[in-house]
């Protein structure tokens, strides 16, 4: 496990403020005399983590408390302690290296030794501690005779014991470490501290939706005007050819060219834009939802802009708009609003404010009519590449086989084949591909850097009418939101599609709230709260990173007392009426027919059935083994088969873990078909095996594990007494 942190001897509160106010956020957990702090590592590609990762971060942090620092870091291989102040650029190091020998010279060690005892001292006075210079000059992985060798984090350590600060976080890093460990060893007493934002984010003042237009169309004129380029180049390619008079180079050049420009001339002139409907959903009118129609049209009057004309209801943790304008979006249209039932289910109402009026936010600032143009040009040159690249694989598939051909016709002679190369085919289609993907990556950073200063206007917008603490709520929750839907939509209302079952009708989003309250899964959320997620800033993101666009909103001023909205911030949920019946549509509207055509079961059969499905495939290959071995595939005839001695030869046989899952796969199902065991689908803690008898599931797992580990792990014998017991107990 590796390393990077930074220490120092002030107090925890100080450091959590001095690391708020730096450009890197990190959890601080103080302890005896100071405070450890795990900076988040940067992003990297493959290079790993060094030192001149975290040391800026430590030097604004030891620059802000005004006190020395040391910035550890290690792996299994060296660790580093770097030594800061906060009145100086420069740093003193001590370094070890855990293949190091010693010289073998007296001299020469003697020399070295005087030189690391000068070192250790500089460190101690450079930290402020000049009497630490005898311990830290210690800190060696030379070991004296007949001593191990220390390993890199026991050398931290002892580095942290001679400053007479905690070590606590030696061992562990925040996020992604040199040796890949993430997320790890974080300490449960650990605060999150969130930076500022780096020089250069603030927020941009939004262009004039004149300026937009212009550059929109201007983005879009410049696809045209490459097409048109290219095709110029191209017939001006064949009017020299033939100006040479080659017939046959003539005509091969001609078909090229021909060839080329029906990609271009389709992009530019015979696309047609889809239509674009939206997620798909249930609309509701004022009739149907009253309170959810006046809260949005509050918001509308209070923002300065024309309501939506539709509101959709769908089923996905999001809020979005759109308008279908005219004239490439320069007049306005009829506008859609869609949110999300899962959204409603996890805001409460003045969250769900905030994040409505972000969305007429966007109506405002003309974001969705101006969209059209950008789209259309995305779309077009993306189409194009598109085009390409399906030519350039098709080229090279005729070529591969081809080259197959040839080569099975000299392998039939005796001959021995070429080997097949295939990178010359489509090497024209290639790149002209090449071509128009450098205009859309140009063309996307372009637009969707708009998009980014679009998405903190709104954000600002939901600051200025709902509140600041109201919209960096929200922004703080959907991310964790996302993530707890997605994982109940996989393990709770599809959990029993592979046996083709469903939970009751509505149910499918409707259980969504009672697994959000459940007390094991709100425990869970609130972690996941504490900390934003980490997103690597990309040219090509229409959204800014969401902790960025948290930041910028707590750092707006402070909401007014007395302004908030009368009466308790009730879930958003409750703004629905006929609650039954809109969850009952929404299913309607966004299943699949198959799914749709699915038996529907309470949540107690939901799971039972789906996993003996499952447990049956688990124990395929076990069985394939026992049937080609002459023996019964059943977990009696394969536990007499293991006390005779036979269970290593059958292992032999099977992919790594296979026996195991396959032992564990023929117990539960023999338990379950003589009614000792069921499984049941709970809200804290997922799917639980339930034993007639009252064994407990960590029983069944050890009995499990008593037959099928001595095998893979070459040892004992395997005892098969505890899964006899529990048969036995059927």
């Amino acid at each position: 496990m590796a390393t990077y942190a930074v220490v120092c001897a002030a107090e925890a509160g100080a450091t959590a403020e001095a690391v708020a106010q730096g450009p890197v956020g990190g959890w601080i957990a103080g302890g005896e005399g100071g405070t450890e702090v795990l900076f988040d590592a940067p992003e990297t590609e493959g290079e790993g983590l060094g030192i001149n990762d975290v040391v800026p971060a430590g030097r604004e942090l030891a620059r802000r408390l005004d006190t020395p620092a040391v910035v550890l870091v290690g792996t299994p291989q060296v660790a580093y302690a770097v030594f800061l102040r906060p009145d100086a650029t420069g740093t003193q190091s001590m370094v070890w290296a855990a293949d190091w020998e010693p010289p073998t010279d007296p001299e020469e060690y003697a020399e070295h030794r005087a030189q690391w005892d000068a070192q250790a001292a500089r460190c101690a006075e450079w930290f402020g501690r000049p009497d630490a210079a005898a311990a830290l000059a210690e800190v060696r992985n030379d070991p004296r005779p007949g001593e191990a060798k220390p390993g890199t984090d026991d050398l931290l350590r002892q580095v942290c014991a001679a400053l007479g600060v905690p070590s606590a976080t030696v061992g562990v890093s925040s996020l992604t470490s040199p040796d890949g460990v993430a997320d790890a060893g974080v300490p449960e007493d650990a605060v999150r501290a969130e930076a500022a934002l780096p020089a250069g984010t603030e927020t941009a003042p939004a262009k004039s939706s004149t300026f937009r237009a212009v550059r929109a169309l201007v983005l879009l004129a410049g696809f045209y005007l490459l097409s048109v380029v290219l095709l110029a180049v191209l017939a001006g390619v064949d009017v020299l050819v033939a100006s040479w008079g080659v017939g046959g180079l003539t005509g091969k050049v001609v078909i090229v060219s021909f060839v080329l420009a029906i990609p271009i001339v389709r992009g530019m002139f015979m696309l047609r834009r889809p239509q674009d409907d939206g997620p798909a959903g249930v609309p509701v009118g004022e009739q149907q939802q009253p309170e959810l129609w006046a809260a949005v049209r509050d918001l509308a009057a209070r923002y300065g802009t024309r309501a939506p004309d539709e509101i959709v209801l769908i089923g996905e943790v999001n809020a979005a708009v759109s308008e279908k304008s005219r004239l490439l979006g320069l007049i306005g249209g009829r506008r859609r609003m869609y949110i999300g039932v899962p959204l409603l289910a996890g805001l409460t109402e003045r969250q769900l404010h905030a994040v409505l009026t972000h969305e007429l936010g966007h109506y405002g600032n003309s974001d969705t009519r101006l969209s059209a143009i950008t789209l259309r040009g995305q779309e077009r040159v993306l189409r194009t590449i598109a085009h390409f690249e399906e030519r350039a694989a098709r080229a090279q598939g005729k070529e591969q086989a081809k080259q197959e051909e040839r080569a099975a016709k000299a392998l039939s002679k005796g001959r021995k084949a070429k080997e097949i190369d295939t990178s010359g085919a489509g090497i024209t289609y290639r790149a002209m591909a090449a071509i128009y993907t450098a205009y859309a990556k140009f063309y996307l950073r372009a637009s969707h850097s708009v998009g980014r200063t679009q998405e903190l206007a709104a954000d600002q917008a939901a600051v200025r009418l709902a509140g600041r603490d109201a919209t960096a709520s929200a922004l703080r929750e959907i991310p964790v939101l996302g993530a707890a839907f997605d994982h109940y939509m996989r393990q709770y209302a599809g959990f029993g599609a592979p046996a083709g079952l469903l939970p009751p009708a509505g149910e499918v989003y409707g259980g969504l709230p009672r697994f959000l309250a459940d007390p094991a899964r709100g425990r869970e959320l609130a972690r996941m709260r504490v900390r934003l997620p980490r997103e690597q800033r990309s040219p090509y993101d229409s959204h800014p990173p969401i902790a960025e666009r948290v930041r910028l909103v707590e750092a707006a001023p402070a909401d007014v007392p007395g302004t908030e909205a009368a009466g308790p911030d009730r879930p958003a949920l409750e703004l629905l009426h006929d609650r039954e019946q809109v969850l009952i549509a929404l299913e309607t509207a966004t299943l699949s027919g198959e799914a749709q055509a699915f038996t529907r079961v309470e949540w107690s059969a939901l799971a039972d059935p789906a996993v003996r499905l499952a447990l049956a495939d688990n124990a395929a290959p076990l069985r394939a083994a026992l049937s080609a071995a002459g023996i019964e595939p059943s977990l009696g005839a394969l536990l007499d088969a293991a006390d005779e001695g036979r269970l290593p030869a059958l292992a032999q046989g099977l992919p790594e873990g296979a026996l195991h899952q396959g032992v564990a796969a023929l117990a539960g199902l023999a338990l379950a078909e003589s009614g000792a065991a069921r499984w049941e689908l709970t809200w804290d803690q997922g799917v639980l095996l339930i034993l007639a008898d009252g064994t407990d599931e960590a029983e069944f797992g050890a009995a499990v594990d008593a037959l099928a580990d001595p095998v893979a792990e070459g040892g004992a014998a395997p005892d098969t007494a505890p899964l006899r017991k529990l048969l036995a107990s059927a």
